[in-house]
């Protein structure tokens, strides 16, 4: 899988640009503020939908402008398929094939793309919410759906807590509503918490090979999904959902005192352990880096092994960030195999045959000269 072409119209600082790519390496070369990172954020997006630097659309959509474009065309398994993405004040459009797709759920895994920002080296350390993300992000491209089951939940959730927060003021004692609700949310979770089981059994498949490679076979990686209920992962759907019933009315009474939802998928974790230490309290910089840097490695091979194809891979501004060894044993990765687009500001200290047969682009200031 790879781009062919990506044009922008009225993207952040890029009014317009149409560019061509090579299906091997692209280097973006440019100064901090110019616009390497928007393009990067546009590819994601064309993935996605969603942009992974902010939640507000709005900022997507160039100063002064009504709508943002973003047009691409990409070779799947020998076929070429046009991609579209329109974002305005009224709301998101994504066509596939130039068919508008009713439900994003339906566009998303078209296009399947793995990113590697400074930010995912937080991956490891972070907040447990980055960590759902990247399931959710990652699960939502080989399975679209799962975003159908996710929006589900999150919908049914938000509406729970309300009910929750009004039976703290007193302001209701609907108990019917609540179990009604809690009913609800036990469908979607049960079907989230199965995949999620089944992805991190993929997961765990590649990411410990390749962590125990780039650390020189000194150490071994186990990745533990920590849940909010007490459940086997070969457990079935019907068996989760029992748990979960069991559960919420065991927590039933602590949920109103605090007037929001104990239990469920949005307070799982995943906990990474190097040699039996958990990596987040006890890891070094370099071992938490040597995680990240694993799970992100992973991620390619479990995309390839579901869908067939290499997903497009983009990193953004992390090079310089990784040192030598991790570079090269990245690098070494995808050499030949999947198309990747690396932003940066200088190669200088980057020194590798793919860098060396990459198609550079320079961006100043909006405009991009290969």
């Amino acid at each position: 899988m790879h781009i062919e072409q990506l044009q922008l119209t009225n993207y952040r600082n890029y009014e317009k640009l149409d560019i061509s790519f090579d299906d091997k390496v692209n280097v973006i070369i440019g100064e901090n503020a110019q616009g390497k990172t928007n393009l990067m954020e546009a590819i994601y997006v064309m993935a996605f939908t969603k942009s992974h630097r902010t939640p507000r659309e709005k900022e997507l959509i160039g100063w002064d402008k009504e709508y943002a474009k973003i047009e691409g065309r990409i070779t799947k398994r020998n076929h070429s398929i046009p991609l579209e993405i329109i974002i305005s004040s009224k709301g998101k459009k994504a066509k596939l094939n130039r068919l508008e797709q009713k439900r994003l759920s339906d566009y998303i895994g078209a296009m399947n793309v793995v990113m590697f920002a400074p930010e995912d080296l937080t991956l490891v350390k972070g907040p447990p919410q980055i960590r759902r993300r990247f399931i959710d992000m990652e699960l939502g491209q080989i399975q679209p759906r799962y975003i159908y089951h996710l929006g589900q939940y999150q919908k049914i959730l938000k509406q729970r807590n309300h009910l929750l927060k009004q039976m703290q003021k007193k302001r209701t004692t609907d108990f019917t509503m609540l179990e009604v609700l809690s009913e609800q949310l036990i469908e979607h979770a049960s079907t989230l918490l199965e995949r999620r089981f089944v992805f991190m059994d993929l997961l765990r498949k590649w990411a410990k090979p390749i962590h125990h490679g780039i650390s020189r076979e000194l150490e071994n990686l186990e990745i533990r999904y920590s849940a909010t209920i007490e459940v086997s992962e070969d457990a079935n759907m019907e068996k989760i959902g029992t748990i979960y019933r069991d559960k919420f009315k065991e927590v039933q009474e602590k949920e109103v005192e605090r007037g929001t939802t104990l239990i469920g998928p949005h307070r799982d974790d995943l906990i990474f352990y190097v040699n039996g230490k958990d990596v987040q309290t006890y890891g070094s910089q370099g071992q938490q880096r040597t995680t990240a840097l694993s799970i992100k490695l992973a991620e390619i091979e479990l995309i390839y092994g579901e869908i067939g194809e290499y997903p497009i891979l983009l990193l953004d501004d992390v090079l310089s960030e990784l040192d030598d060894y991790r570079q090269s044993h990245l690098l070494n990765t995808i050499q030949g195999r999947v198309q990747t687009f690396v932003s940066t500001t200088s190669v200088d200290g980057v020194h590798h045959d793919t860098l060396k047969q990459a198609e550079l682009f320079r961006v100043i200031d909006g405009s991009v000269d290969n």
